[in-house]
């Protein structure tokens, strides 16, 4: 198999993975607002979830992203037996020191719930305050577990292992679901709020456990050691820290939009939540998918200078182009059809129409920023590859500081001086988040250009892929306002008629992506 047909399986098992996770993703958000609906335990478990979370997306993804995998990659990719060697010695050191940074962080965080509850919601107060402490601190255990299921991941990566580590959230999610289900009827929203919590953690244990088997065949000869004397551990902590205060600095970002959301009516909190499940699908199934794809393929290209400066920006630009094709309609739909996916995703039971709405118009600030969040982890991924971590950490910071102040302005200066009911502050809070990601991705390209060389997209190609989308989401908005049917079937035929006019449409305006995408539908079918 060519190097190229691997890449192309690798983002299309990444892809197969995440799809699968985020279809049962839906699913269990689909029946968590069932049983929650926008209620005070439902802003409870919310706000809970990205606390410890910050553990995970932290040590997990810092380790993931940015310092282990380029290294490790380059190691096995080397037909030297020695560089395989200690290439196991790395990954071993690396979980070892994972393992113990985690273990102190979950026991300090578990003590100092409380504390972290006054910093990050400072809005909940009486029986939502407390269920929330509660929930935190039956979380983070499990948020533990999900640290060293993302170091079992960048091994997998590395070895091109794609698809069991992205599907493996599925059991994470199908957990989840099964208790929900087995005790939602029999139990009130507060109580079963901290039985859905041990559900989690049972859920993470089992996402870490189902890749540890094959996670361990391949590093062979695995040892825990605490031993950083390796030059190749020595650059991956170099690389890790400066990715670690990168990470936080966007956590911050998003636990300032959920602080300022807890001060906001009851509601915002879910709402938000809501809103970023539909958000961050696209940026999963296409961004995350390429991107993850790309970093190990990135991390391994040898070469002079030129030449590896020359085969990332080929590289770069095709999976940009790749990414556009897929998020430009993506945002198309969100703004012309979102109360019908809304509607088919979460309205059920506690969740009712006036919900669908308000999530709605909070998904409409979101699109916003989606492109610019999405091209830009491809460009921090190239950094990345490079071992380059203090510039996207420099712009992340700038990032930060505009979506504070944003925030402020647009959850509560604007909904005053608009006259708008406050809880569309919430709004106001992903379009901030939004404007703010369009500057950390021009100063991301800027600098990148800088350093290997023009990259990006072209005009001419930006133009029919926004023609096609808006005019397919008009399609589709004009069925939707002259049929009506149960939301589910509406959104099967409104998203139907959608994607076969923008398939067709960019089909017919020969944009590379859409007719290789059909071509491999045809043949597969016949």
């Amino acid at each position: 198999m060519t190097k190229i047909k691997k890449q192309r399986s690798g983002a299309l098992l990444v892809g197969s993975g995440i799809f699968l996770s985020r279809i049962a993703g839906l699913i269990r958000e689909r029946i968590f607002a069932h049983f929650f609906g926008n209620s005070d335990a439902g802003d409870a478990f919310k706000a809970a979830l990205k606390i410890p979370n910050f553990l995970q997306n932290l040590f997990g993804e810092g380790v993931l992203s940015a310092s282990f995998i380029p290294v490790y990659a380059q190691l096995i990719a080397s037909n030297d037996k020695n560089k395989h060697t200690e290439a196991s010695k790395v990954a071993s050191v690396i979980a070892s020191i994972l393992f113990l940074f985690t273990s102190i962080i979950v026991i300090l965080g578990v003590w100092s719930t409380p504390f972290l509850i006054s910093t990050i919601a400072p809005g909940f107060q009486g029986e939502k305050r407390e269920l929330t402490i509660k929930l935190v601190q039956i979380l983070f255990p499990g948020s533990g577990l999900l640290v060293m299921a993302a170091w079992c991941l960048g091994v997998l990566n590395s070895h091109h292992k794609f698809f069991l580590s992205y599907t493996a959230p599925v059991i994470w999610n199908l957990t989840i679901i099964a208790t929900l289900l087995w005790f939602g009827k029999s139990h009130s929203q507060y109580n079963l709020a901290e039985i859905t919590a041990w559900g989690l953690v049972v859920g993470s244990f089992l996402q870490f456990a189902i890749q540890l088997p094959l996670t361990l065949k391949l590093v062979k000869n695995f040892r825990p050691s605490l031993d950083t004397n390796f030059s190749h551990v020595k650059i991956i902590i170099k690389n890790f820290f400066p990715v670690v205060i990168s990470r936080g600095v966007v956590q911050l970002s998003a636990y300032i939009d959920s602080m300022l959301a807890s001060l906001l009516p009851t509601g915002a909190v879910s709402t938000l939540a809501y809103a970023q499940t539909i958000y961050l699908l696209p940026i999963s199934l296409f961004g995350m998918s390429i991107t993850a794809s790309e970093l190990p393929a990135m991390s391994a290209i040898n070469g002079t200078q030129d030449e590896i400066s020359s085969a990332l920006r080929i590289r770069l630009n095709q999976g940009l182009k790749k990414i556009a094709f897929f998020i430009i309609p993506s945002i198309c739909a969100f703004l012309f059809l979102g109360d019908v996916l809304v509607a088919a995703l979460f309205q059920t039971g506690e969740f009712g129409h006036n919900d669908s709405l308000y999530v709605w118009g909070v998904l409409i600030g979101s699109t916003i920023g989606l492109l610019a969040s999405t091209l830009g982890r491809l460009y921090s991924s190239t950094f990345y590859s490079l071992k380059d971590t203090r510039t996207p950490l420099k712009f992340a910071f700038i990032r930060v500081v505009l979506t504070t102040i944003l925030g402020y302005l647009f959850a509560f200066t604007f909904p005053q001086i608009l006259h708008l009911k406050a809880s569309w502050g919430t709004a106001g809070l992903t379009a901030s988040a939004g404007l703010a990601g369009w500057v950390e991705f021009y100063l991301l390209r800027r600098a990148l250009n800088l350093k290997i060389g023009e990259t990006g997209l072209q005009i001419k190609n930006q133009i029919i892929l926004w023609g096609c989308g808006i005019f397919s989401a008009s399609i589709g908005f004009l069925i939707n306002r002259n049929f009506a049917f149960h939301h589910i079937i509406q959104a099967i035929i409104v998203f139907s008629f959608f994607g076969i006019f923008y398939f067709a449409l960019t089909y017919l305006f020969h944009v590379e992506e859409s007719r290789s995408t059909i071509t491999k539908i045809y043949k597969k079918i016949f």
